[in-house]
């Protein structure tokens, strides 16, 4: 079988996670991840709908056009 994987990445932006420590009371460091805020959502990409995932930050600006 052929899977196709997505990168949790923005298709706009290139936004993907970041990644940084958890700190306890006791500033005890552990590794952690911030991901971004990505949306499934339906597109215009070169005048055909595509599914991609999109930050809400590139939403919210109109960086792409939703298809309907």
């Amino acid at each position: 079988m052929l899977f196709r994987l997505m990168a949790k990445v923005c298709h706009s932006c290139g936004k993907g996670p970041a990644f940084g420590n958890s700190r306890s009371h006791s500033m005890v460091a552990t590794k952690r991840r911030f991901d971004p805020n990505l949306q499934k959502v339906r597109i215009q990409v070169a005048g055909a709908p595509k599914r991609a995932y999109v930050c809400t930050r590139c939403l919210k600006a109109g960086k792409v056009t939703k298809a309907l």
